[in-house]
């Protein structure tokens, strides 16, 4: 299994931008969570965002409390690619965003077996 995340780049405050992660070796009904963490510099990982699968055509979503109203996560299941569209970005959402991948139950940030290569994000204010 891999996973491919793209989209990172540098936008102003209040700007959006879209991060994709394409995964390969398995489809996406194959995985149990597809969530989104990031790394600010000089902070640990943190999670942002997550699908859990609920059945082959719906899904559930979990938001950190920083992120709620301003991002959106979704999957495409005919690209096997996930998603996170980041709208109204602050100076304070800069960091490296990892997708990750896990087959087991549970939410926690061990239970992720899979995970990208990580994509900049840079917001300047």
């Amino acid at each position: 299994v891999q996973l491919q995340a793209s989209g990172g780049g540098l936008v102003q405050a209040g700007g959006s931008l879209r991060l994709s992660c394409a995964a390969s070796g398995r489809t996406l009904g194959g995985f149990v969570r597809m969530g989104w963490f990031r790394q600010a510099p000089g902070k640990e990982r943190e999670f942002v965002a997550a699908t859990r699968w609920s059945s082959s055509s719906s899904y559930y979503t979990y938001y950190t409390d920083s992120v709620k109203g301003r991002f959106t996560v979704s999957r495409e299941y005919a690209k096997n690619t996930v998603y996170l569209q980041m709208n109204s970005l602050k100076p304070e959402d800069t960091a490296v965003y990892y997708c990750a991948a896990s087959t087991l139950p549970g939410s926690i940030e061990g239970n992720y077996e899979y995970w990208g290569q990580g994509t900049l994000v840079t917001v300047s204010s």
